[in-house]
């Protein structure tokens, strides 16, 4: 990559990491709000559960389409000068997903309470028509969710980034504001469902302006014969394949955690955000800024640059992420006595929250990779190997939930998770290579290697001051702040020691990525 490239990659990156930070913390004051109003009850699993039919809604019509298919081919026009055309096939794109998700949207909210009996069919009645009812208002949210997201993608593919980085900052303080303000007018957990509606709204309105600048042209248009329209198609097939098969996986896990005792479902949901809090701040930001760069790289041939690009991408993540999962595994029980006990959230349900967080952190690494690794495929014109891959990878997920179930409970689904990710990500790096002839292994080794061994000697130092300072302190509040925030320091400035001593040419990559951050911070 030139220099240039390199710095707007660096730039592009440090604005959606900032954002998405900001909507991960918003994000947990969120989940700590219904954690202090609720607890970890039937009530919470309701809510939960109520997330999963239009979270698949969504991603069968859009988000699967963006990352696969939409972004790669719009790209491709605009690296080729052809930008009208592009909007053609926009238009054409963004008419026939809006006539199949209300399509979908309408039949679910006829078969809703099928869905669910199917999906939870352990829980108490009174369980199963909250789930329904509130089901039924977040299927409000898949629309705007749909307009947000095809604005991104349209937005990421002339690599402007900081709008959608800003809307999902918007939508989690939407939440926050009307979802609380919902409660106190007595609407219950629903209260918090309508502040989603309106959140999701808020997401793509602040988009807009943005898009507006761009000069997007709109035509009511569908052109199924338009060759982009096609490609556009046939690249999304398995991908939507993929996202149908993949929620059989959530259907198992719901089926099996809707049998635990009341509340297991909600703390596997509470461990699961903590543990995709890493991924979605660090290898999401990198794997977005990224693969439009991918994308271009590809489309003309620069092999050598899309190589070098891909590696840094996938050498910073595990740098990153790897004493993070170490630290978080660790520093679990503090961590989640800050977020979340408070209120109806006690002592108990602190312990059944950290317990899955445990067996997730095995596979924050392997998560976080693969934020990356299917969109090299992508980038490719290739959909159907990561889409194999990743069966493979569900069958696995599968098999291990049934069979740790019995004897881990919710650690076992969350077990079985990390598992499935640690799979998926080796068989993607093995294909890639016999797909790209090299994949820089040697490098990407040396990183995961020395990266483990830091974090290693990191967590066992952290673990013994953490242990030392809950003796003197105790486990209150304030004294699990102390803990958290003293713990995490230490361990940042250990890991970062280590890594200095190893010569991790990561660690200057990062440090540069922050002082550039800075100093575009003290521009503004």
């Amino acid at each position: 990559m030139s220099d240039t490239s390199t710095r707007n990659l660096a730039r592009a990156t440090a604005y959606i990491m900032a954002a998405y930070l900001a909507s991960r913390v918003l994000g947990f004051l969120r989940e700590s709000l219904v954690a202090d109003f609720f607890g970890r009850k039937g009530l919470t699993d309701a809510y939960n559960t109520a997330y999963i039919l239009p979270d698949l809604i969504y991603w069968l019509m859009v988000g699967g389409v963006l990352s696969a298919a939409f972004i790669p081919v719009l790209s491709e026009y605009i690296a080729k000068g052809k930008q009208e055309e592009g909007w053609r096939v926009v238009s054409s794109v963004i008419n026939i997903i809006f006539l199949a998700l209300s399509c979908l949207i309408i039949l679910g909210l006829i078969f809703t309470p099928q869905f669910v009996r199917m999906e939870v069919p352990g829980f108490p009645p009174a369980t199963t028509v909250l789930t329904v009812h509130v089901t039924r208002i977040l299927l409000i949210q898949p629309l705007f969710m749909a307009l947000s997201g095809l604005t991104m993608g349209i937005l990421n593919a002339h690599k402007v980034f900081w709008p959608s980085a800003l809307g999902t900052v918007l939508y989690n303080a939407c939440i926050i504001v009307f979802g609380t303000l919902f409660v106190k007018m007595g609407a219950g957990i629903s209260g918090f469902a309508f502040g989603v509606v309106i959140g999701a709204a808020a997401n793509f309105a602040v988009q807009v302006p943005a898009l507006r600048r761009l000069n997007m042209r709109y035509y009511p248009i569908i052109d199924w014969h338009h060759p982009g329209v096609r490609r556009i198609a046939v690249l999304a097939v398995p991908i939507v394949l993929s996202y149908s098969l993949n929620q059989f996986q959530v259907l198992i896990n719901s089926h099996l955690g809707s049998s635990l005792p009341a509340g297991s479902l909600t703390a596997l949901w509470q461990s699961y955000r903590l543990f995709q809090l890493p991924v979605g701040i660090f290898a999401m930001s990198v794997a977005v800024a990224v693969f439009p760069t991918l994308t271009e790289q590809a489309a003309i041939e620069q092999w050598d640059q899309f190589r070098r690009t891909s590696s840094a991408a996938v050498r910073t993540v595990i740098f990153i992420t790897m004493p993070i999962s170490i630290g978080m595994m660790v520093l679990r029980f503090p961590l989640i006595r800050v977020l979340f006990q408070h209120g109806a959230f006690k002592a108990a349900d602190t312990a059944a929250t950290a317990f899955p967080l445990l067996f997730f952190g095995f596979g924050i690494v392997a998560q976080s990779v693969i934020q990356i690794l299917p969109r090299m495929f992508y980038a490719l014109k290739d959909t159907w190997t990561p889409v194999v891959l990743g069966v493979v990878s569900m069958a696995v997920d599968i098999v291990m939930m049934i069979v740790l179930v019995g004897p881990l409970q919710q650690g076992g689904l969350a077990f079985a998770t990390a598992i499935s990710a640690i799979v998926n990500m080796l068989l993607l790096l093995y294909w890639l290579r016999r797909k790209v002839g090299t994949i820089d292994g040697r490098r990407l080794a040396s990183t995961g290697g020395k990266s483990l061994l830091a974090s290693l000697v990191m967590g066992g130092i952290v673990w013994g001051w953490s242990a030392w300072l809950s003796g003197h302190l105790g486990f209150g509040t304030i004294a699990s702040i102390l803990v958290l925030v003293s713990g995490s320091a230490l361990g940042a400035v250990v890991f970062g020691v280590l890594a200095k001593l190893m010569r991790m040419e990561e660690l200057t990559q990062v440090m540069g990525l922050a002082e550039r951050r800075l100093k575009l911070r003290a521009a503004h």
